[in-house]
């Protein structure tokens, strides 16, 4: 395998710190003194500073207006976004641009591709079910009459469902395969409920009663879900790992210029360990994160599916995130805990990503089912 970075993802790497180098994480409300979400929007200004400088069309085929790279051009735009805590629903709309592109119909594509670049349609995902700890595919029943499919059911927790023009949802159809809607949040039938996320974003319930929608607006390619998952949970680490990268530089900083009995607080052994570990905890979830990035975006053949190297870098980015933001405000002293200090909304972003990941033994398990079915030989 090699991990080195093509010249075209450098390339959105280099644009992608360009355009996040004016975004202030502290110009944001702290959500612990914030009552409800700490904006109805997602920064509508960011976004299309992305579209300008063709970060929102990374995965979209050059005959749709894109520039027709990988997802892991896409993950390293997204390390470089959580470094700044981008309120932007990168993830989401690209990981959804992405499954219309490799499994919707042309005519979808065509519909769909070209705004989405431009940054003019904007799409998120709803992933997480009706309560959060289960299939997100079994949260809404899907059924085909005549023509049209019909959607019944709820998935909670859908991020930026209140301002995002569309939402790719995944449903279970009467066969027991998973497939995916593409629906406006104004269609009829279609209900929204406010939530906040743990890192005082706004949320939606997104309730669906007898929605009809046309056979055009379904991806029904039984791969599709599967693969549009893999591409949430490896952003998902991926803003993990830049989030707790941003927090290590800045323990860093503190601990070398905070003073007691006259010598920096970093050169005390103990501190020196707990920054080291939590390094060595950022260096684990790099690796694993390019290494699941790789499985799926290649395809290449490995002891276990790509399923495990996913499971792997979800481990270490639940573990690793928390691990850093607490060892940072332990470091930290009183300004960790202090709510006007940037430090805290990273701990608040962080303890989003953990549970968006879900808990470390849950990954294990399923680890466990993969290697019991692939046995290492």
């Amino acid at each position: 395998m090699d991990f080195t970075f093509t010249e075209e993802q450098q390339a959105a790497v280099e644009a992608a710190k360009a355009v996040f180098s004016g975004v202030a994480p502290d110009s944001v409300p702290s959500p612990a003194l914030t009552p409800g979400a700490v904006a109805d929007d997602f920064d509508r200004t960011l976004w299309r500073q992305l579209a300008e400088s063709d970060l929102l069309s990374l995965l979209i085929a050059p005959e749709h207006g894109g520039a027709g790279l990988d997802p892991i051009a896409l993950l390293l735009v997204l390390r470089e976004s959580a470094k700044v805590l981008a309120r932007i629903p990168l993830l989401e709309d690209s990981s959804a641009a992405f499954t219309v592109q490799r499994y919707a119909t042309e005519e979808l594509r065509a519909e769909v591709l070209p705004q989405t670049a431009r940054g003019d349609l904007v799409v998120t995902v709803a992933a997480s079910g009706r309560t959060g700890h289960e299939p997100a595919e079994l949260a809404v029943e899907a059924r085909q009459e005549g023509a049209d499919w019909i959607l019944d059911g709820t998935q909670t927790a859908v991020p930026w469902a209140g301002t995002a023009d569309r939402i790719l949802l995944p449903a279970h159809a009467p066969d027991g395969h998973a497939v995916l809607a593409l629906v406006s949040r104004t269609h009829p039938g279609i209900a929204l409920d406010d939530q906040v996320s743990t890192s005082g974003e706004r949320l939606s319930e997104v309730r669906l009663d007898s929605v009809r929608i046309g056979a055009r607006e379904m991806i029904t390619d039984p791969a599709a879900w599967e693969s549009l998952r893999h591409v949430l949970t490896t952003g998902t680490c991926a803003l993990a790992l830049g989030l707790g990268e941003r927090v290590l530089a800045m323990t860093s900083d503190y601990t070398g210029t905070r003073e007691q009995f006259g010598f920096p607080v970093a050169t005390f052994q103990a501190v020196a360990v707990q920054t080291a570990d939590r390094f060595i905890d950022l260096r684990a979830m790099e690796a694993t994160l390019w290494q699941a990035a790789w499985r799926i975006t290649t395809g290449a053949p490995g002891a276990l599916p790509p399923a495990g190297d996913v499971a792997v870098a979800k481990i270490w980015a639940a573990e690793g995130v928390r691990r850093v933001v607490q060892t940072a405000q332990h470091l930290h002293g009183g300004f960790g805990a202090d709510t006007d200090y940037p430090l805290h909304r990273y701990h608040a972003w962080a303890k989003q990503l953990e549970l968006s990941l879900g808990p470390a033994a849950a990954h294990e398990e399923a680890l466990g089912d993969l290697l019991a079915a692939h046995p290492l030989s």
